[in-house]
């Protein structure tokens, strides 16, 4: 089994990068060393030369993906809300892929549905349309109708989906761990990191139930909300590959021509749709992350439905105040609270020169706040942030670029909607009110007592702690270690110091040395021969090996590097 499992992986990989090669990455592939590896030759087949140079490189990778299937389909629109690292005409070449794919036939869905919910196709609902509504990567959509009469949609998983999704995810893994172990950018952004990311996000999306829990939260979230609506999940109709949810009738929001033949007021949807997103983000910290058109419904009275909710969005306390404080810095034209809150995303993975940092906030500040507010663009704001990112080499979180791009594709609806409406001043009153709810007398309240509790425990052992230390220090070994910043640079200027002293101490004991040879061989002349002889035998040798002692030490000296 372990060889057969060995031999899929091979045989897929050899597939991904047959396909990469024939739209044009062959050059790439090769400078990674993966062609020798699999034993494949560089070569196209798809299209030809002049085919692939008339494609942007961002046209090649979408249809790379698309060819590869489902899991790389989900890469790519993954990937699409990554700006921090990738360019804009990439980004916007991904944001094109669709899950749309061909149906697979009703005798597979009627297995999986009989099988999951353990019972024949007829005796769980009362009408099953074989045509989908919808066909997906993950899976597809057939409407129905409930035993008791109810009209509901179901989701089936395709057959097998899961199986070669985990093959492709095994094979994402290691070209991961080859990249962070062998190139620059692997160092930079840990794309193993990211892999584990997009695979706990697949994992979502093939658990139908984490789809409906979704669901239910949102209606918690929404209850006293009139303009906001979640379709009702059928529960024991449920399992992790079969959702059943009710048939929500309205006109989707793709379809703008339907909206203005009935009537329905586009400014109260636009303002409709941007609260709710807001309030899902700043308020709730779970939001929709796929607000693109095909997955919101409006309905009678201008109401909002939102669909599809497998790709959801999670914000904690500390990630909800960060964006609060940018977006409050936005509104203020603060420069200041935006570095604040790029600083506390805690993204860097090195230290960064933060002065620079507070003058490139400046200039975007300059070139997108100056503005009036009403012409303020997110978009653009965050595109300069996540520019400054990548030249800083910042990461950005993957829920908050998730937050970005769902911003992002709100403004881009609401402008489509009502151009005359902004999101930023929707979302500046949102903003002021959500603002003090971080300042309430509980929260306050929690803050004091939490500090005089942290305060108390320190008092409380200090005692034994300085006793402790004193011990240490009269009974065992105690040593303090200090650090000096750069000791290494100034501990070879004191060394060349006492050198260049030395030198000069050899000097002058060397000019002693030859005053007391004159002085000394001046004086033989009062002896006698004899000891004019020796004599100046001893002074003239002193003399030599005054010399070349210091012509040693000169040398020694200079080979050593002290000077």
């Amino acid at each position: 089994m372990m060889a057969v499992g060995k031999y899929r992986k091979f045989k897929r990989s050899r597939q991904i990068v047959t396909i990469f090669i024939n739209h044009g990455f062959g050059t790439l592939i090769d400078r990674l060393g993966i062609l020798k590896y699999l034993k494949i030759e560089k070569q196209t087949k798809e299209y030809t030369e002049r085919e692939i140079s008339k494609l942007s490189v961002g046209e090649r990778l979408r249809l790379s993906f698309e060819e590869l299937g489902p899991t790389f389909i989900k890469l790519g629109q993954i990937m699409s809300t990554r700006p921090d690292l990738l360019p804009r005409d990439i980004i916007h070449e991904l944001e094109k892929l669709q899950d749309a794919v061909a149906p697979f036939p009703i005798n597979e869905v009627r297995e999986v549905i009989e099988f999951e919910l353990g019972d024949k196709l007829e005796n769980i609902f009362r009408e099953f349309k074989e045509e989908p509504i919808a066909a997906a990567s993950i899976g597809q959509v057939h409407r129905a109708k409930l035993l008791a009469g109810k009209e509901v949609v179901v989701k089936v998983q395709r057959p097998n989906i899961e199986k070669n999704i985990e093959l492709d995810l095994g094979i994402l893994k290691d070209l991961a761990d080859f990249i962070d172990n062998r190139t620059r950018f692997g160092k930079l952004y840990s794309f193993s990191k990211m892999v584990e990311e997009f695979e706990t996000t697949l994992s979502n999306e093939l658990d139908f139930r984490l789809e409906g829990e979704n669901a239910e939260t949102f209606k918690v979230n929404f209850k006293d909300d009139a303009n906001v609506i979640v379709p009702e999940i059928s529960w024991i109709h449920t399992t992790n590959r079969v959702l059943t949810m009710e048939e929500i009738k309205g006109t989707s929001l793709k379809n703008f021509e339907a909206l203005d033949q009935l009537g329905l007021d586009k400014t109260i949807i636009a303002r409709n749709l941007a609260n709710s997103l807001l309030y899902q983000i700043l308020r709730d910290g779970f939001f929709h992350g796929d607000p693109h058109p095909g997955n919101i419904m409006v309905l009678e009275n201008n109401t909002i439905a939102f669909l599809d909710l497998g790709m959801i969005g999670q914000l904690n306390t500390h990630r909800k105040n960060q964006f609060l404080k940018m977006l409050m810095g936005i509104t203020l034209k603060d420069s200041k609270l935006i570095v604040q809150a790029i600083v506390e995303l805690d993204a860097m993975s090195e230290r960064i020169n933060m002065r620079n940092l507070e003058k490139d906030i400046d200039r975007l500040r300059d070139q997108v706040l100056s503005v009036p507010l009403s012409q303020i663009k997110i978009g653009e704001i965050f595109n300069g942030i996540f520019d400054l990112a990548f030249s800083y080499n910042i990461m950005i979180p993957g829920e908050f670029t998730m937050l970005a791009k769902s911003l992002i594709t709100l403004e881009g609806l609401v402008e489509k909607l009502d151009p005359e409406l902004n999101v930023l001043e929707i979302a500046e009153p949102i903003a002021g009110k959500l603002v003090f709810t971080l300042i309430t007398p509980e929260k306050i309240g929690r803050e004091i007592l939490g500090g005089a509790m942290d305060y108390g425990n320190l008092v409380r052992k200090f005692p034994s702690i300085f006793l402790n230390f004193l011990d240490k220090m009269e009974h065992d070994d105690f040593t303090v270690q200090l650090k000096l910043k750069e000791a290494d640079r100034y501990a070879q200027k004191l060394d060349k110091a006492f050198s260049r002293l030395s030198i000069s101490l050899v000097l002058l004991s060397l000019s002693i040395v030859i005053a007391g040879t004159i002085i000394g061989l001046s004086l033989t002349d009062v002896g006698g021969s004899d000891f004019i002889a020796v004599t100046s035998t001893i002074l003239r040798g002193s003399l030599i090996l005054a010399v070349i002692t210091f012509v040693a030490l000169i040398i020694a000296i200079f080979r050593s590097k002290r000077i």
